[in-house]
């Protein structure tokens, strides 16, 4: 495990910690290394969980010890970089949304300085990389966000975000899978459900995917909505070439 930091998080857990940095080719180290430890089956290991730039082990540790938990990890090539080819697949998740329905569109433009055309345009211009899940169930944290779209979160969260809404803070973009209280500016709404627990897997979009926002009307919003709700509608995953992608 080069360069892997190797750690106890708590009675039952164990952090792998792979660099300071949050970057693409960090996040794939993770991606990858929580697949090999999933494919060695190592007794003991209930659950992987990636971040940013490291990956939780929990383990049952009345039939696997943290020492011994270690030993087997180091015998695991988990921090060597996995080679990234422009023709390697993968999976792209288009997402409508509606830019009208943003309801700090015109914060957002004041603090850039950019129109809102402007921001349609740069924030719907590029795909992210979905880092991680958390927060709530499918919330997923995007990275690649164009840098003269980062604003501040709210200085007051509000209480309740509608679900679908699309937001950004800092550096980051996401969208909210559920009804909750949020921080972020909110900039446009999607139609789509990105979390169903009763669909099989329930969330729409798991780490390495990439996201597409796709600008639609407040007309297109309203028909994909009924369409959903009539279970006539299925997101669009496609996979395409890492060199095709727009970063």
């Amino acid at each position: 495990m080069e360069g892997v930091v190797c750690r106890a998080y708590g009675e039952s857990a164990l952090l792998l910690e792979f660099g300071s940095e949050i970057t693409p080719q960090i996040n794939a180290q993770v991606r990858q290394a929580g697949l090999v430890i999933e494919q060695k089956a190592i007794q003991g290991v209930l659950e992987v969980v990636g971040a940013y730039a490291s990956l939780l082990v929990i383990y049952d540790p009345l039939v696997c010890s943290y020492a011994r938990l270690e030993e087997e990890l180091q015998n695991l090539e988990l921090g060597i970089p996995s080679r990234r080819r422009p023709e390697e697949q993968v999976s792209l998740v288009s997402i409508p949304t509606c830019y009208e329905l943003g309801l700090d569109l015109e914060f957002v433009s004041t603090h850039t300085h950019l129109s809102p055309a402007q921001i349609v345009q740069k924030h719907s211009g590029r795909d992210y990389l979905v880092y991680m899940l958390g927060f709530l169930p499918g919330f997923a944290y995007l990275g690649g966000l164009d840098p003269s779209l980062a604003v501040p979160r709210l200085a007051q969260p509000r209480a309740e975000v509608a679900p679908g809404s699309v937001g950004i803070a800092h550096a980051q973009t996401g969208i909210y899978p559920l009804k909750s209280p949020g921080g972020w500016q909110i900039i446009g709404k999607t139609p789509l459900k990105l979390y169903d627990p009763h669909k099989n897997p329930p969330v729409l979009l798991q780490a390495g995917d990439y996201v597409r926002y796709e600008p639609i009307s407040l007309e297109q919003y309203q028909q994909l909505e009924h369409q959903i709700a009539q279970g006539g509608y299925e997101p669009q995953r496609t996979q395409i070439g890492r060199g095709d992608l727009h970063v």
